[in-house]
């Protein structure tokens, strides 16, 4: 591509080359065509859509044809990228116009300027009197820029219109409000007499690409630049040393954070990921805590603008070594090269991960590879970290979904373009329809958002939202009064939220926000973090938190409450292969560390989970399998979890249709937590059905309105009701210049919807049957969020119909404890929750759940044998006499006769007491009381409802055959007292798990029993000892104790092969280790085993100074010492003992000449390594015992070590009769490698 000379000149100063990307991006540019550039972080598309333009600009600047007018204008959706991409425009143009200078060419200045909601207000006036050539701004001051009277002449002359990061905006309303700025922006121009404006968009992922093209052009050609987003990556799974459970323990959030530290210590600059604003302050709190509070900082949205600007410039120019970011630093901020990128659990998105690992290697240079290290905290997020690995290196990304034609975005924009000018409403829904949001609009709602805005909203306070006159006769719209104001002051698509501003005294500077509950919750006196820094509470004011340096007082860490992003629908589907996977690999260890960046101890937690989940549930929940298990709790109710990985957005969906489901069935309000990877559902007493039936509750054909009259008595209809009003300009966020305090709005927007929606609002006992929903844009809007945004309506269809054609199988299941995949849906967070109870009273929390994954998972939907047959002995009834009987025929009704009990019944038949009765052919005994009963009607159910609660699990047939009753009607009464709560059917004794044979049947309160006895027997089984009970294991365990020792050279083998890779005292093995563990010992027994091969003995961790460079090691010798610590083990396991080769670090001069020695001589007698070195015996000895220390020699015999240990031994000293000779067997070697 040829560009002017001077720019051309430039570019080659400043860029070895052009990227692919702008080759193939320059070309179409310059040809004038829409274009939308997709290619990954660091490829150069901003100087690529950039370039151009100046281009351009440049001629004209110097052929003298350069306006005062604006030309170009960018959009990105952050205020700290539009002010980088300023500084990053001015710093080009500023060395283009001083190579013009140099050439002797006069080009007049190009200016560039930004206007965001944080440009001053003298800044604002300039640009309106003096508009620049580059206006770099975001979706919100586009809009006012649209608006305002004064400023809409500056974007009459935009003939190139820029969208940065446009995958950040096009799957939510943002983009559908800016869809519609642009159509208003091209009209604007379109009637100023000039051509459309030229689009251009870039993104780092997006997918699928057709659609964001037509998002960015909907109705004019585009070219598309895809140079995919598959790029070379340094990713790997950190898992911490301890088992990983349901929850991250203290202890492992410590050695998450030790190991963080290492790594930023190990690297120049570290960017931490997050997923929420109170995990950022917490991590860097603790890693300040560990690596100086000048060294991390905390980055994120509830920090003031001078905050986060102060932690960016500072990890740009390397005075920080971490930033600890939530989303507010992954899109393109300039802080410079950043060498790693850490994440702290799942972002649940392929394209956020990929995203935020690409901000390191941040660098044209297309050798820089982006670096990063995912920590998994949870058994279920390692699996889902191992499934993010293996798609990002399969190049899968999540789909975005454009949301169509957002009402109340529409309503808003339509104020706003009315109060600039009239407007026939057929060329309004003419422009509306060309942003491709709203291209399939339908003119009905159209129509009715005209009428909305025209006649308002009636409430008690007078009429709410009329912005518009409209001319009905001529179909003609414009502004009224106050129109404009209230566009420009409450526009925007980003929703209003109730935060309190932080301000710190006395220097009155706003340090951040809080959220309301926090802020109100709080007293004078209290001690917070925000931003790293701790605050004392001053007072709590109407919006404000008035507070002062706490000067590191400990604090608490705030809180801010909001809906946790679901995991997107292309990782779910991972999630389920690589669940299946496991299943299905012979060897899933390795199949994980090959396919999916998992080290050995991961991949063994990972394989171990997923078995020991699908061994205890009969089948593996995925995409084509879901799972309803059913256990008791400790409080005598049930838990139904509903393992299903298909997302939270589908969960929550099912689980709120199920709850409502429950209510209308059984009466009763239920808990209930939805989580990515299913639901869980707090049963009661009352509730008995066959489980197999919690998948026919719903079909697809009806869930629609079960699911929209359950959502509307949810806090996420309101919340979003608030939203929509808000921004439909019916609620406004500033009146009368001031901005309209958040619980001011609150009610406003309540009172508001009791005008429009009364039935949502009103007492739910004085409704005759469902809520009635209103016709109205609002009302419709909100519950159109609801049920596509906050959850997947579709998705959820989708499954139900998989369920009833069997394309989805189905499985259910009662167990006796909770089985290993349900533990983490159980202590599901806060903010699953379906219902309003508060985290002390979930019915969850009451379920006690194994701490560990054992070997015996398959067992745990077994009732134990004896735990049936215990409750079976105490619940029949115990008869010593004729009144004891008289109890148990009143509670059993019918009872076939009982040749031990016969003289107690004659008893009673003396005083008529008792009565015998026939049926079916045999004898019954019936209590008096009980006989008009056992001859009514009635009389099954009652006498089958004595016999549930007197007996253990029974079948139909054995109670009919038992109780001479036909089976239907058997079967009858067992549905009758099922649909009571009293009674639950399964398969229960082994025998009817074993053969699948008849169910069973079990009253609720013993079967209850049942379980806790289970469960009581399977916690004895690893009850903890006694300490004392321990120490005695200990000394048997270790052949300390009398009695327990071995003997002879096997003896000693033994003891090497329990030891071995335990390092000690050189000097103590043979006096403290061996002498107490083999019987009779003597050295010789060692010896013997040294020389035959078998074993060998040496340093397996390194010298600490062997690790440091030699400029730290000058004054840090390694010293010989009694205490070195050495191991003895058994040869063949010396290549995994061994660590890698160390440096040589650290030693004396004549312990590197006997060194390099050794490895030029292999294995050597001492004689020989004295005559190879010329120095003398004593040297050398010094300087084994120096090598011996360092871990880097090993020799033939033990007898070696021990000359070198006993001082008398190698000074010659001793009787001459007892004086062994020095260092009588054995080669020395280094210990690289077994010598042989």
């Amino acid at each position: 591509m040829q560009f002017h000379p001077i720019i051309q000149e430039w570019f080659e100063h400043s860029f070895a080359r052009p990227t692919e990307t702008q080759d193939l991006a320059w070309k179409q540019i310059v040809a004038g065509g829409n274009v939308l550039i997709s290619a990954p972080t660091g490829s150069g598309k901003t100087l690529a859509a950039f370039l151009a333009c100046l281009d351009r600009l440049v001629r004209a600047a110097l052929n003298g044809s350069l306006q005062d007018e604006t030309e170009v204008v960018y959009v990105s959706p952050l205020k700290a990228l539009s002010n980088d991409i300023q500084k990053n425009l001015e710093r080009p143009l500023h060395e283009i116009a001083k190579v013009a200078g140099e050439k002797g060419l006069l080009m007049p200045p190009i200016r560039v300027a930004v206007r965001t909601g944080d440009t001053p207000m003298a800044e604002r006036q300039q640009m309106i009197k003096r508009p620049p050539h580059v206006l770099v701004t975001t979706p919100e001051s586009l809009f006012i820029l649209l608006t305002a009277e004064r400023s809409r002449h500056l974007l009459k002359t935009t003939n190139t219109f820029i969208i940065d990061e446009i995958h950040a905006l096009v799957d939510d309303k943002r983009g559908a409000h800016l869809a519609l700025s642009a159509a208003r922006l091209d009209d604007l121009v379109m009637k100023a007499g000039r051509r459309h404006a030229q689009r251009i968009g870039l993104s780092a992922t997006v997918r699928p690409i057709g659609e964001v093209a037509k998002f960015v052009s909907p109705d004019k050609p585009l070219q598309i630049i895809d140079q995919g987003h598959r790029r070379q990556l340094d990713l790997e799974v950190e898992v911490p040393k301890d088992e990983l459970g349901p929850v991250a323990s203290n202890e492992m959030w410590a050695e998450i954070y030790d190991r963080i530290s290492e790594l930023i210590l190990a690297h120049r600059t570290t960017l931490v990921f997050v997923n929420t604003r109170r995990l950022a302050e917490r991590v860097a709190h603790h890693l300040a805590e560990r690596l100086g509070e000048s060294a991390v900082l905390a980055h994120h949205g509830s920090l003031s603008r001078r905050l986060r600007l102060e932690a960016e410039q500072k990890l740009k120019s390397g005075e920080l070594r971490a930033v600890v970011a939530t989303a507010s630093l992954e899109l393109g901020i300039d802080i410079g090269s950043v060498d790693l990128v850490c994440q702290i659990g799942s972002p649940r998105s392929i394209a956020v991960a990929l995203q935020r690992i690409g901000r390191s290697g941040h660098r044209v240079d297309p050798t820089s590879i982006p670096k990063g290290r995912i920590f998994a905290t949870t058994r279920d997020e390692l699996v889902e970290c191992a499934a993010l690995m293996r798609a990002t290196r399969a190049g899968f990304l999540d789909a975005l979904e454009i949301p169509p034609w957002p009402l109340d975005v529409l309503a808003q924009q339509i104020v706003s373009a009315a109060a600039c000018e009239s407007w026939n409403e057929d060329d309004l829904f003419d422009l509306v329809s060309r942003a491709y949001p709203y291209r399939d609009l339908p003119r009905e709602d159209f129509d009715a958002v005209i009428e909305m805005l025209s006649e308002g909203i009636a409430t008690q306070r007078g009429r709410s939202g009329a912005f518009l006159h409209r001319d009905q006769i001529n179909h003609v719209v414009r502004g009224r009064r106050g129109a404009r104001l209230a566009a420009i002051t409450s526009g925007g698509a980003i929703p209003e939220n109730a935060n309190y501003f932080v301000v710190a005294e006395p220097d009155e500077m706003i340090v951040g926000t809080l959220d309301e509950d926090f802020a109100v919750e709080s007293l004078a006196g209290d001690v917070f973090l925000l931003g790293t820094t701790s605050w004392r509470i001053r007072r709590v004011e109407s919006g404000r938190v008035r507070v002062e340096d706490a000067h590191g007082a400990a604090p608490s860490i705030p809180f801010w409450r909001g809906e946790a992003p679901g995991r997107t629908v292309e990782l779910s589907e991972e999630i389920a292969n690589v669940r299946a996977e496991i299943l299905k690999q012979n060897d899933p260890v390795e199949w994980l560390m090959r396919e999916c960046a998992l080290d050995r101890r991961g991949a063994e937690q990972a394989a171990l989970y997923v078995r020991a989940g699908a061994a205890a549930l009969g089948a593996l929940p995925t995409q084509r399998t879901v799972v309803a298990e059913r256990f008791f709790d400790e409080g005598g109710g049930m838990q139904l979890v509903v393992h299903a990985p298909f997302g939270a957005r589908i969960n929550r969906a099912w689980g709120l249709s199920l709850r409502k489901r429950f209510c209308r069935t059984f009466n009763f309000e239920l808990q209930a937590a939805a989580t990515d990877n299913g639901i869980v559902i707090s049963l009661g007493e009352q509730h008995s059905f066959p489980l197999g039936l919690v998948f026919e509750f719903l079909n697809a054909a009806t869930v629609e309105q079960v699911l929209t009259q359950a959502m509307l008595d949810s806090p996420m209809f309101t919340a979003r009701w608030r939203w929509n009003a808000s921004r439909a300009l019916a609620v406004l966020r500033f009146s009368r210049g001031r901005k309209v305090p958040p619980p001011i709005q609150r009610m406003r927007s309540d009172d508001l919807l009791a005008a429009v929606f009364p039935d949502q609002a009103a007492c739910g006992d004085n409704l005759p049957g469902e809520i009635r929903i209103p016709d109205h844009p609002l009302v419709k809007e909100t519950i159109r969020d609801c049920l596509h945004e906050a959850m997947d309506l579709d998705g959820l269809k989708h499954l139900l119909d998989g369920i009833a054609t069997g394309e989805i199988k189905s499985v259910a299941i009662d167990t006796a404890e909770p089985s290993p995949l349900s533990h983490e849906i159980l202590n599901a967070n806060p903010y699953a929750y379906l219902d309003d109870a508060p985290l002390e009273e979930r019915r969850a929390r009451a379920v006690q759940m194994r701490r560990t994954l054992g070997v015996d998972a398959g067992e745990i939907g077994a009732l134990d044998p004896a735990a049936i047959e215990e409750v079976f002995t105490e619940s029949w009834p115990l008869v010593r006499d004729a009144d004891e009987l008289h109890d148990a025929l009143l509670t059993l009704i019918v009872l076939p006769p009982a040749p031990e009990w016969k003289p107690f019944f004659e008893d009673l038949l003396k005083l008529r007491r008792a009565r015998v009765i026939e049926r079916g052919g045999c004898v019954f005994w019936v209590a008096a009381e009980r006989l008009a009963v056992a001859e009514s009607e009635e009389g099954p159910v009652a006498t089958i409802r004595g016999w549930m609660e007197s007996t253990g699990p029974m079948t139909v047939a054995a109670l009919a055959t038992r109780l001479a009753l036909p089976r239907d009607a058997v079967e009858s009464a067992m549905a009758k007292l099922e649909s009571g709560g009293q009674v639950l059917r399964g398969r229960f004794t082994p025998s009817s798990k074993a053969d699948g044979s008849e169910i069973e049947w079990c009253n609720r309160r013993l079967l209850a029993r049942i379980h806790r006895l289970t469960l009581g027997r399977l916690r004895k089984e690893i009850e903890p000892v006694t300490s004392a009970d321990f120490v005695r294991f200990l000394f048997t365990w270790q052949h300390v104790a009398p009695g327990t020792q071995p003997h002879g050279p096997d003896g000693v083998l033994q003891i090497v092969k329990q030891l071995q890779g335990y390092e000690i005292s050189a000097a103590a093995w043979e006096s403290e280790v061996l002498r107490r563990r083999v019987a009779r010992y003597t050295p010789d027994l060692l010896d013997r085993l040294c020389l035959s091969g078998e074993v060998m003995w040496g340093r397996l961790s390194p010298h600490p100074s062997l690790l440091l460079d030699d400029a730290t090691v000058r004054n840090r010798r390694i010293r010989p010492t009694r205490v070195a610590p050495v191991a003895i083990f058994l040869r063949e396991d010396a290549s995994w003992l061994l660590e890698s080769p160390a440096q040589r670090n650290g030693l004396s001069q004549s312990g590197r000449e006997v060194a390099d020695a050794l490895q030029r001589r292999g294995a050597s007698f001492l004689p020989e390594v004295v005559k190879a070195t010329g120095q003398l015996t004593s040297q050398v000895e010094d300087a084994l015992w120096e090598l011996a220390a360092a871990g880097l020699v090993t020799a033939d015999g033990f007898e070696n070590l021990r000359a070198l240990i006993d001082p008398k031994r190698r000074r010659g000293e001793g009787s001459s009769r007892l004086k062994m000779p020095r260092h009588a067997a054995g080669r020395w070697a280094l210990l690289d490698l077994p010598h042989t």
